[in-house]
């Protein structure tokens, strides 16, 4: 594995551009690793429904941009005082890897520094039962990325009132807000006076080890930029049409929340749109697509879904619980 040292200029839609033409470009055969921040930002998840998720009023009047990322999962907010660590390896078996292969190198250097972190068994990371690292990931044929936050004196008054709150997801996890659930690194160190970019250095040295450090080149800076205007910076990626429906069913499982919207004409199935803070290994679209023009009924859609590969795409929900949110 190698470190890429880039200046990311504190934009999340830079830093995923990045993240992007390293996943897809076949001069990068190797493993990486990188260490970035951000300006206020609200990362949305992939599968997310944008004006659902946030507080649109609220980002606008504090400059906090808005950003879809291309791994699942739900909305994270983040500022300079929030670090986002990712890991771009290769798929050497084609399997999917799990969450704590990647969290527990960070762990250990958390540990090292005095935190005492822990992974929840899902996708975050916690301090004594309050999250202050968010994880996902997505992958492509060849290539998985993981990446994370690591909260460290991030405004968590803006992390709460830039966000949406599904009280369902609360009462979930029985706490009474947000701000119980979430914490700052800092607090937690060894060294409390730590400053950020005292914690940064100390994380790479400690996550970087031996590796070889590599930069971008011109050619490569140029590229991203095209991705990052041609996709991360456009308003069909990060809001898209609001999908026509007439059917809505939403549940949270242990994998996530998964809400599917059907568009039923005549008992048929026009359109299908599926939102969540779900991980997807798939294409998404393979499920939807699958259901369209067939009968509005739980044998015709259960025929359609098992011709696809929906039974092992969705993280932690199994196809019967899939199957349950296309059900009146």
């Amino acid at each position: 594995m190698k470190f890429i040292d880039f200046k990311n200029h504190l934009r999340a839609s830079y830093s995923f551009a990045v993240e992007e033409y390293i996943m897809k470009n076949a001069k990068f055969d190797d493993e990486y690793f990188l260490f970035w921040r951000t300006n206020p930002c609200l990362m949305i998840g992939r599968f997310q429904n944008t004006l659902e998720e946030i507080n649109k009023e609220f980002a606008k009047e504090n400059h906090i941009e808005i950003t879809r990322r291309n791994s699942g999962g739900g909305t994270v907010y983040t500022d300079p005082e929030c670090w986002q660590f990712s890991f771009i390896t290769l798929k050497k078996d084609g399997k999917a890897k799990d969450f704590k292969e990647f969290t527990t190198p960070v762990i250990d250097a958390l540990k090292k520094l005095g935190a005492n972190a822990e992974f929840n068994n899902r996708n975050d990371l916690n301090i004594d039962s309050k999250k202050f690292s968010g994880n996902a990931q997505y992958s492509t044929d060849n290539r998985f990325l993981h990446h994370g936050t690591l909260l460290f004196d991030t405004n968590l008054d803006n992390l709460v009132l830039s966000l949406k709150v599904n009280d369902e997801k609360i009462l979930s996890k029985g706490i009474k807000s947000v701000r119980d659930r979430v914490t700052n690194l800092k607090p937690h160190l060894q060294n409390p006076q730590m400053n950020s970019i005292e914690f940064r250095n100390e994380m790479i040295q400690l996550l970087k080890g031996d590796m070889e450090t590599i930069y971008l080149s011109e050619q490569d800076l140029q590229e991203i930029n095209n991705i990052e205007n041609s996709k991360f910076n456009t308003w069909e990626w990060n809001y898209g049409a609001s999908p026509e429906f007439n059917l809505s069913k939403s549940q949270r499982f242990e994998g996530g929340k998964l809400e599917i919207q059907l568009l039923v004409k005549n008992g048929i199935i026009r359109d299908c749109k599926i939102f969540g803070d779900f991980f997807c290994s798939g294409n998404i679209n393979e499920i939807c697509d699958s259901v369209i023009g067939c009968k509005y009924q739980k044998n015709e859609i259960e025929n359609k879904l098992q011709k696809t590969n929906a039974a092992n795409m969705l993280y932690k929900i199994s196809f019967n619980e899939l199957l349950s949110c296309f059900e009146n």
